[in-house]
């Protein structure tokens, strides 16, 4: 089975639209070119053509949003310019035990801006003194070269474990908030503190006011009862007088 044959099981009575990915690995090309993929393979974001003895990416189509591009254990040796006009926003290129000799073919990978991951395993190039310094110099775009960035740090498997990598630091992230409260939370509590110990202080001097009306009052009462008591009294001496003079 062919390259194009390949294609068109892949396809499986799907439109070329509908394909995100696309794996054509050990499918031989005829004539080592890419036939049976086109433009209208729009949607596509990973595709895989691994040893296919591929000698030249001239009729690769434009492919906008490719993301990820295996092409290891071809026959290449130049013409990756074209990458960067066909797949503009490639995150990952794989290029290992091809016939890549100088840094000069490398060069043209520096317009793939998006580019984080190179690999280059097996080809010629990598028997070059300084090597890697050299890779990463030149193209200051890529994090990791042949699985490893500069400080010697091996790269995630796949993008789904940078994902969840990412997802676990949002998690975090969002703990450290639930524990520590949203900003501002200690200043709202201390206001409200402050404003129900003002509530208190109102409530209490309110009572001492109540506390003060009824003493008040109380006092009246007694003021009024002596009075009357006073004037009992006098009333009681002058009945006892006028008994005295009528006995007389």
């Amino acid at each position: 089975m062919d390259l194009k044959q390949k294609i068109s099981l892949e396809l499986r009575n799907r439109a070329p639209e509908e394909v995100t990915e696309l794996v054509l690995d050990n499918c031989p090309s005829v004539n080592g070119e890419i036939e049976g993929l086109n433009d209208t393979f729009k949607e596509l974001e990973f595709l895989s053509m691994v040893n296919v003895a591929l000698t030249s990416l001239a009729q690769l189509p434009s492919l906008s949003k490719l993301r990820k591009l295996e092409l290891s254990d071809n026959i290449i040796s130049g013409g990756l310019e074209v990458l960067a006009e066909k797949c503009p926003n490639l995150t990952y290129l794989n290029l290992s035990g091809n016939k890549i000799k100088d840094l000069s073919t490398v060069e043209a990978l520096q317009n793939l801006k998006s580019l984080k991951s190179l690999d280059l395993f097996n080809c010629e190039i990598t028997n070059l003194q300084d090597y890697r310094e050299s890779i990463f110099e030149l193209l200051q775009q890529i994090t990791y070269l042949d699985g490893f960035d500069q400080e010697d740090n091996e790269a995630p498997d796949s993008e789904e474990e940078e994902e969840d990598e990412d997802d676990d630091d949002e998690e975090d992230e969002d703990e450290e908030e639930d524990e520590a409260g949203p900003p501002g939370a200690y200043e709202e509590e201390e206001e409200d503190e402050d404003e129900a110990g003002s509530d208190l202080e109102g409530e209490e001097e309110e009572d001492d006011d109540d506390d003060d009306d009824y003493v008040e009052e109380g006092g009246e009462e007694e003021e009024e009862e002596e009075e009357e008591n006073v004037q009992g009294e006098k009333r009681k001496r002058d009945i006892e007088d006028e008994g005295e003079e009528e006995d007389d």
